[in-house]
């Protein structure tokens, strides 16, 4: 039986335990979330017959990884890391080893790749990569689609409820109106935030001018007054019961959101739009890298993408699989047609300029009372 967000949503809204990442689930039965890499070495003993799954929890749906392990006879054992650092230390640690497939975030790649932890994929083996959508291909953290599958996109997106805003807002700019005093979500997630007073200021999320980051702060802590929750998780429980009226948030979240309540807004900022892409690669010593072959080629097959792309509530990144969305879920899992691309993906900076927007974000946290 296919998963739907609508599922997940009342799910969500019954125990307040739906993850940032757009699932609820714990991935596989077989999950071993916080697992070493030394149990999962120990788990992913008998070759081929196991693929050690790495990434955050609830990405697939379970019938789907039922099925793939039904079909193939390969044992999956799904271990999950809460950031992408903590990723990016594990396969360090191992030296690109112990893991047979990652699922992570465009920037961390880039590292990953640069320290030569991840394998050049032999295209023979998934054909089915040719249904990836152009779109998401070419990007910077791999230029050449050497390394990886995308596995989900989405942009940093506004929405709020008309009937509690006096204002219409169109960009970022719109949220430093006083109007809006105490009543804004936002996630976490510090770089995408920081960058709503850079994009506002006409500078880049990437920029590595301290002074221009320390402008942004003065900025951003003009906007504290306006901030009533900071959040990752379950931020759009918060918009649908009016304990917030507007809110900053990821892909997954909008969709949630936007199903349980279609008279909400959704705003692509005039400023320009935050742009991130989920990658799937194999590391460069995993133990069964056939097997990750097998699981990649699994999961491009268009009617799988699809049954994924709805559980998960990002868009869709397999171009072959949009016929196959449910017409309900179109308007949120691919690109909207008004979509101006106007977009900027959030790179990797120097360290000075990382230490700048770290003490940025904790003295904007701190004048918020967050």
């Amino acid at each position: 039986m296919k998963k739907t967000l609508v599922v997940l949503l009342a799910l969500a809204l019954l125990v307040a335990s739906f993850a940032a990442c757009g699932g609820t689930g714990t991935g596989s039965a077989s999950s071993a979330s916080g697992a070493s890499a030394e149990e999962s070495s120990e788990t992913a003993e008998g070759g081929s017959d196991t693929l050690v799954l790495y990434t955050w929890e609830g990405m697939f749906p379970q019938e789907v990884l039922d099925a793939f392990e039904s079909d193939t006879g390969i044992k999956i054992n799904y271990v999950n890391f809460d950031t992408d650092e903590t990723m990016l230390a594990k396969l360090e640690s191992t030296n690109g080893g112990e893991y047979d497939i990652v699922i992570a975030d465009d920037y961390i790649i880039e590292t990953a790749v640069a320290e030569g932890l991840v394998t050049e994929l032999d295209k023979a083996q998934i054909p089915s990569v040719e249904n990836v959508n152009p779109v998401y291909q070419g990007q910077y953290y791999d230029p050449d689609d050497k390394y990886t599958v995308p596995y989900g996109a989405g942009v940093q997106t506004i929405v709020y409820d008309p009937s509690l805003v006096d204002i219409e807002i169109k960009g970022y700019a719109d949220l430093w109106d006083a109007s809006l005093k105490d009543s804004i979500g936002i996630t976490s997630n510090f770089r995408v935030i920081n960058g709503m007073a850079l994009k506002v200021m006409g500078e880049s999320y990437n920029t590595d001018d301290v002074a221009t980051i320390e402008a942004a702060g003065e900025k951003m802590l003009e906007l504290a007054p306006n901030i009533r929750l900071i959040k990752d998780d379950n931020i759009q429980d918060d918009l649908l019961s009016g304990e917030i009226n507007t809110a900053v948030m990821y892909t997954s979240q909008v969709t949630m959101a936007m199903l349980a309540n279609p008279e909400l807004k959704i705003v692509y900022p005039s400023e320009g739009i935050g742009f991130g892409v989920m990658g799937m690669f194999i590391p460069s010593a995993a133990p069964h890298s056939d097997a990750a072959y097998k699981f990649m080629e699994y999961i491009l097959d268009p009617e799988v993408s699809a049954q994924c792309f709805e559980y998960l509530g990002y868009y869709c990144t397999n171009l072959a699989a949009e016929e196959y969305i449910a017409e309900e879920f179109k308007p949120f899992l691919t690109l909207p047609e008004d979509f101006s691309g106007n977009t900027e993906m959030i790179e990797n900076i120097s360290a000075e300029a990382e230490e700048a927007q770290a003490k940025v974000w904790t003295e904007f946290k701190t004048a918020t009372g967050n």
